[in-house]
């Protein structure tokens, strides 16, 4: 479990909206741990290294709104992501929105829940 700044911005419904994101970090070696992006556009993106990659996505005119987040690593099995949602509504934690991915050989899976303090949803829930 870690508690990680997260990056929302808006992209334009354009051909090659995420490339120029993701060129802009590349070029400063900013490394995207997790991303999604949302049906109006809303990509959020964890990264390795949130202050920098916010200054430079501002500098190249971007708008962008930071907000702790929990990510939480999970072994690849079924009931395992019922098992970490349930130990956060059981402390009375609501999950605002939650995206992650499994590495199929790996066993493991990363979910990064937003909800609305990161750290009392660490804290209460046992993460």
């Amino acid at each position: 479990m870690a508690i990680r700044t997260e990056l929302s911005l808006r992209l334009q419904n354009s051909p090659g909206a995420l490339a120029r994101v993701c060129q802009h970090l590349w070029a400063e070696r900013v490394n995207i741990l997790a991303f999604c992006i949302e049906g109006g556009g809303t990509l959020r993106l964890v990264v390795d290294n949130p202050l920098h990659a916010s200054g430079l996505l501002k500098d190249n005119d971007y708008t962008v709104e930071q907000r702790d987040v929990l990510v939480v690593h999970l072994p690849s099995d079924a009931g395992s992501l019922e098992n970490a949602s349930r130990l956060l509504s059981n402390a009375g934690i609501g999950i605002d929105y939650a995206y992650g991915s499994t590495v199929e050989d790996q066993g493991m899976a990363a979910i990064v829940f937003g909800v609305e303090d990161a750290q009392r949803a660490a804290t209460a829930s046992g993460f």
